[in-house]
């Protein structure tokens, strides 16, 4: 097992990524902690203790800048403030949003969904970001390397559509499709910090879209413009900085990419 892990190490972490996370699926639940065990385990096996050195250092590479740090809080939250104010022009009642918590309850979710290995930020983002985003540049654009990479983490997420009390809609594959991109524009604009990723993806999901109060066919059109706001983040970013999304990276080590729009600080 371990000489072929050494010899497929990406596929190997994304078999076992798959596995660790959809074991208990047939028991009504699933895991959401699977990259991450995927990621040691895979790290341990072929680079030992400098890679596990190494996806250390992705995860606590917090000194990137203050102007990360508001985009990495103000994207996910200028996402669904926009898709709730599409969503109230179009008919949804806005006493619906009665009864959404205050700023103050927000941040210990956020707080707690940083250091929560069970929950989706720190269970995914060691994984996908900190082992396999950069294995995938090694000699890919980041454009080529965020297509595969999203596809592979919407089809780990494809179990949510079905499971009891999960009930994911499908049309969040999508957005957990852009929302790749966008992950991997902050990591490596800020020199391959999956601290970063970690963050965006804490503030992605402390608003839920089930908190916001829509029912029926509001919750329906919200969801909806929730991945759509992100598609079209997505494609901001392509367009605005095309010239990073096709440049090829020459090594598993991404560079610092300077955006033309956004500079760190």
């Amino acid at each position: 097992m371990s000489a072929l892990i050494r010899r497929h190490p990406l596929p190997a972490f994304c078999g076992l990524a798959y596995a660790f996370s959809w074991w208990p699926v047939p028991f009504g639940a699933f895991l959401p902690a699977g990259p991450m065990f995927a990621a040691l385990v895979v790290i341990a096996v072929i680079d030992g203790r400098s890679g596990l050195r190494r996806l250390r250092r992705r995860m606590l590479r917090w000194r990137v800048g203050w102007r990360w740090y508001a985009i990495a809080l103000g994207l996910p939250l200028a996402v669904v403030l926009g898709a709730t104010t599409l969503n109230l022009g179009l008919g949804a009642p806005s006493s619906a949003l009665d009864d959404l918590d205050p700023w103050y309850v927000l941040v210990p979710v956020f707080a707690v969904r940083l250091i929560n290995p069970l929950d989706g930020p720190l269970g995914e983002e060691p994984g996908w970001r900190g082992f396999a985003l950069p294995r995938l540049q090694d000699g890919r654009s980041p454009l080529h390397a965020s297509l595969i990479l999203g596809l592979l983490v919407a089809g780990w997420h494809l179990p949510l559509v079905f499971l009891p009390g999960e009930e994911l809609a499908p049309v969040l594959l999508l957005a957990t499709v852009a929302v790749t991109f966008v992950y991997t524009w902050i990591f490596n604009h800020t020199g391959g910090s999956a601290f970063m990723t970690l963050v965006t993806h804490a503030a992605e999901g402390t608003i839920t879209l089930g908190a916001l109060g829509f029912v029926a066919a509001d919750e329906s059109r919200v969801t909806a413009l929730y991945a759509a706001a992100w598609c079209a983040v997505a494609i901001g970013l392509l367009v605005l900085d095309w010239r990073f999304w096709r440049a090829s990276s020459p090594s598993s080590q991404p560079a610092v990419h300077r955006s033309p729009v956004v500079s760190s600080a």
